[in-house]
């Protein structure tokens, strides 16, 4: 294939093109080790030194400091739905939840095993096309939940919710971490599925706090403990060892870029390209409320199935593929995590002009 397509797919999403050439390389042999990266041993050499500079990337991206833990997990994001009650709910304890998107929806539906999930603020009346800006807290939660990025939707929280004193706040941050700094010592528990903006599918990131890793519970197998996996370096069983070293390069490449700073910029730069446009388009809307739009995932409609479908078909056609929108909002969803060019946004828009000029 001579020319890759504009990829605005919601995940397995973009990554870097460097990234990926320098994995191109290293596929037969690991620099000069003669063995390629997804055939060493994890116990060997080459993969512990990949593994110690991922994390110390990860550590200087986000700014952790040294009293959190730094975990390369595997089994999704939605492996952690149920390992966090499961870790820290018992039966009569509570954890409120902030319901803003289907995955916190199923967030809650886990937590219903181990406890009683408290909904303290849900955006659900409007289908989700905006973020509470108030919550209910119960009396004594054990956690407070969100999902900072809907991805779905089209939301996103544009700055974490402030939980009761002394309440740990988690964070499923799946579809946007990275995309901005973020004060890690405002969450005792980050987690994000590695597919959106950090590399393949098959690694979940988890970044908690040693009182959180102490805390967990002891009765649950040790798989699902995680100190079983903070103790043991990621490396209990056989970490996703190829998914882990495109995730290095990926941190590698954040820091070229001039870090979290620059990498926002650049998010809010190219996202303003495309709603500057869906604010004076005379076809196209977005579904989001205003201020909760997300910088990762932008949904929009025409009000008319058919069109949109035509929109989406004519759309893959010209180059620009994965716009087609969940079912639960319809329309067109355009995904521009953290390695999608701007230029690709410059493209889809002038390609939206010209199917209005010919459809308006």
């Amino acid at each position: 294939m001579s020319q890759r397509l504009f990829n605005f797919s919601a995940g397995p999403a973009v990554l870097p093109v460097e990234v990926l050439e320098e994995a191109r390389d290293n596929m037969l042999s690991l620099g000069d080790t003669g063995i390629g990266i997804m055939e060493h041993s994890h116990r060997g050499k080459a993969f512990v030194g990949v593994l110690a500079q991922t994390e110390a990337d990860c550590r200087k991206v986000g700014n952790i400091p040294d009293n959190y833990r730094v975990l390369f997990l595997q089994g999704g994001a939605s492996s952690q739905f149920f390992t966090i009650p499961m870790n820290f709910l018992s039966s009569g304890d509570t954890a409120d939840y902030l319901v803003t998107g289907a995955w916190s929806k199923k967030a809650v539906s886990q937590a219903k095993r181990f406890g009683t999930p408290h909904e303290a603020a849900s955006s659900s009346d409007r289908n989700f096309s905006y973020i509470p800006k108030t919550a209910s807290y119960s009396d004594n939660p054990k956690y407070v939940h969100f999902t900072s990025n809907n991805t779905i939707f089209g939301t996103q929280w544009a700055a974490e919710p402030e939980p009761p004193s002394g309440v740990p706040l988690i964070c499923d941050a799946s579809s946007d971490i990275f995309c901005r700094p973020i004060d890690v010592q405002k969450y005792r528990l980050i987690y994000a599925g590695a597919q959106k903006n950090l590399g393949p599918s098959g690694v979940t990131l988890v970044i908690i706090h040693d009182d959180l890793v102490k805390a967990g519970a002891l009765d649950i197998p040790e798989m699902l403990q995680y100190r079983t996996h903070a103790e043991n370096d990621s490396c209990y069983n056989t970490p996703p060892t190829f998914g882990i070293y495109i995730m290095g390069l990926v941190f590698q490449w954040i820091l070229k870029q001039g870090g979290l700073e620059k990498v926002e910029q650049a998010n809010r730069e190219k996202a303003a390209v495309l709603y500057d446009h869906l604010r004076e388009s005379p076809l196209f809307e977005a579904t989001a409320d205003e201020d909760s739009r997300s910088l990762m995932n932008v949904t929009f409609v025409t009000g008319n199935p058919d069109l949109d479908a035509k929109f989406i078909a004519a759309a893959k056609d010209q180059g620009f593929d994965g716009l087609k929108g969940h079912r639960s909002v319809g329309g067109m969803r355009a995904s521009i995590y953290n390695a999608f060019p701007k230029q690709g946004v410059e493209e889809l828009v002038k390609f939206m002009k010209d199917f209005e000029s010919q459809n308006g």
